[in-house]
């Protein structure tokens, strides 16, 4: 590797990290608007509860009003970030309190920790697709819709 081509590297991981400490604050600060800046218009984004992709900015505004309507007060925190060329893989946990419906799931008023990863592909400063794979039997079990896992010794 050369000189120019690991200043390259650096510098694409630090913009990419940037942009992913950048986006969890827009969700963290509920603003819609801003958390559909960070996506290109020809975005895909894909989520382990939702039937469908969504698409473009529009998909993630439809997206983040669902997820903020059933939990207005919705936290995410980075446990890490791994950059790998124009990919990051982002591990969250994310915290709220159910207060609207989602997955036709009316509101129980529960609180919620869930653990996930977003999977995310950045060209020029936008996301253009991402992969949201999460533990909904989690959420599941935090709404008090699953049985808790019993615990066992291995």
């Amino acid at each position: 590797m050369t000189q120019s081509s690991g200043q390259f590297h650096a510098f694409n991981n630090q913009m990419i990290s940037s942009l992913v400490a950048a986006l969890l604050s827009a969700w963290n600060s509920h603003d819609h608007e801003m958390i559909a800046s960070f996506y290109a218009p020809d975005y895909e984004g894909i989520d382990v509860a939702w039937a469908t992709p969504r698409f473009g900015p529009e998909g993630v505004r439809q997206t983040v009003a669902r997820y903020l309507a059933a939990f207005p007060d919705l936290h995410f925190t980075e446990e890490a970030t791994l950059i790998q060329g124009t990919r990051a893989a982002l591990f969250w946990v994310a915290r709220g309190t159910h207060q609207g419906k989602l997955l036709n799931i009316p509101a129980t008023g529960r609180e919620i920790n869930v653990r996930g990863v977003s999977l995310l592909t950045i060209i020029e400063d936008k996301i253009t697709y991402s992969l949201h794979v999460w533990d909904v039997a989690g959420l599941l079990r935090n709404l008090n819709l699953l049985p808790e896992l019993p615990e066992q010794d291995y």
